[in-house]
């Protein structure tokens, strides 16, 4: 599978997707960082990869709007440490 990473995304979640064989783009190293979040997604649709962001309410509306490999929101929790 062929994955983009917005900005706000950990890289160790790169780390352990490439070490499973996939395929990981990081949005830093293809577009600039002041790209709209449209204009991410119509990439990410373009290049038929699953963009995967913490930015939910951008990326979740687009998604309704068009065909594409896959979106997943990942949801960071504050946990406090024991």
């Amino acid at each position: 599978m062929k994955f983009l990473f917005d900005h706000d995304v950990p890289d160790d979640m790169a780390f352990a997707l490439t070490a499973l064989g996939h395929d990981v783009l990081r949005l830093r190293e293809v577009l600039s960082t002041t790209t709209s979040d449209e204009e991410i997604f119509q990439f990410a649709v373009k290049q038929e990869l699953i963009l995967i962001s913490c930015n939910r309410d951008d990326f979740l509306n687009a998604a309704q709007k068009m065909v594409h490999a896959g979106l997943i929101i990942l949801i960071r929790r504050r946990s406090r440490a024991l």
